[in-house]
């Protein structure tokens, strides 16, 4: 059976992480996906991450697998006439410059609607294609702070910090890869392409929604809990004698369950404690009660007494136990790729697990310009002489 996506092909001129995650959630299912960069330095994330053989980075690497890269001169006539010929061949364009830009080099949907009725036009950007706004640079750091994602996040009483990835970058590429899918399957019944507009702002106010919501209710501004809950207790972590742990009650009905098993079955009568809405009005009492408890034992002890007794425990791993965690490790969901600059590398593997149509990864990220003959051949049957002619021109880079 073929692979979900192995029929698309996907023009992908975005950079950096939020479009190239996107654009590898697609080939991971089989998409073509054609990464377009510019000549000289191509995609800015070349040079983020740790170094690697070959002049390669880590960043590059774990990203950009399953593509094949060519180099095209965009602000070359000729370049914009290559690139409009292959949306002409092409289901998908993918693009996360500044709102307008490729509009002004005359890239822009209307320009590549014209060329190719049926194609799917995604923009991705910090906020939007429209708005006061739209022209204003954003990186992830920036679309935490405005969106209200760093005001919670953090330790009680302190500065608000930057989630540990980029929380606003990723989510907008899963949301554009879904966007695209519901595109094309519209497609498929209108014969009829559109554009798609992801704001990496409205990304992170899905993810804030409840919190949204409470506020919306009550009119209290949420603020950081550490790796509290506001709307579940106890739902946090605690220290033990060895490690940290993580623990989630999320229920009343669980509460009563847990009390005994930690060794206070009277907890479950205290009238401080009784609903998940009396433990939040008693939070500063209730967790230095159980921060107590919990220092009477070590991890270990805790986590066996509290998984056979059903309450929902956890480690706090580092990366380095993570690679080595038994889960990971029976799943293989960290697999190997072999590069041919780098050599044998490591990277997460496919989330979704399709059973009859997995996704896979095949091939490792190009090197800058790897395939662009290979791929003016495939999609545009370009000869080589007028491969020549555009190299000659520095078209080609």
């Amino acid at each position: 059976m073929l692979m979900p996506l192995e029929d698309v092909k996907v023009l992908d001129l975005s950079h950096a992480l939020a479009g190239p995650f996107c654009s590898t959630m697609l080939a991971d299912f089989g998409a073509q996906v054609f990464k377009i960069e510019p000549p000289g330095t191509g995609d800015i994330a070349r040079s983020w991450g740790a170094p690697m053989p070959g002049g390669e980075t880590s960043y590059f690497v774990s990203l950009h697998r399953n593509k094949k890269g060519l180099v095209l001169d965009l602000k070359h006539p000729e370049g914009r006439e290559t690139f409009l010929r292959m949306v002409e061949k092409c289901d998908v364009v993918l693009e996360n410059y500044r709102a307008g830009a490729l509009e002004k080099l005359g890239l822009g949907y209307e320009v590549a609607k014209k060329r190719n009725p049926g194609i799917v036009y995604c923009s991705v950007s910090g906020y939007g294609q429209d708005g006061p706004y739209r022209d204003r640079p954003a990186l992830d750091l920036i679309l935490q702070a405005e969106s209200g994602m760093i005001s919670v996040t953090g330790e009680p009483d302190g500065t608000g910090v930057r989630c540990g990835v980029s929380v606003a970058d990723l989510t907008a590429g899963m949301n554009a890869a879904y966007s695209i899918l519901l595109a094309l399957r519209v497609k498929e019944k209108t014969g009829q392409g559109q554009s798609i507009d992801v704001s990496m702002m409205e990304g992170q106010l899905g993810l804030l929604g409840i919190m949204l919501g409470a506020y919306f209710a009550n009119g209290e501004i949420p603020k950081p809990l550490g790796t509290a809950y506001k709307a579940l207790l106890p739902y946090q972590t605690f220290h033990t004698k060895t490690r940290d742990l993580a623990l989630a009650v999320a229920s009343d009905k669980q509460w009563k369950l847990f009390c005994p098993v930690i060794g206070r079955p009277d907890l479950t009568t205290d009238p401080r404690f009784k609903t998940n809405n009396d433990r939040d009005e008693n939070r500063t009492a209730l967790v230095a009660l159980l921060q107590e408890v919990f220092f009477t034992r070590p991890y270990e002890e805790w986590e066996k007494i509290l998984m056979e007794g059903g309450v929902p425990v956890g480690a706090i791993n580092n990366l380095a136990q993570v690679v080595d965690h038994p889960q990971v490790k029976a799943r293989n969901s960290i697999i190997d790729m072999d590069h041919p600059k780098v050599g044998k590398t490591r990277v997460v593997g496919v989330a979704a697990r399709l059973s009859a149509t997995p996704g896979s990864v095949r091939t490792p990220s190009p090197s800058l310009g790897e395939h662009t003959e290979e791929v003016l051949r495939e999609v545009l049957g370009l000869d080589d002489k007028a491969l020549a002619s555009l190299r000659s021109k520095g078209v080609l880079g």
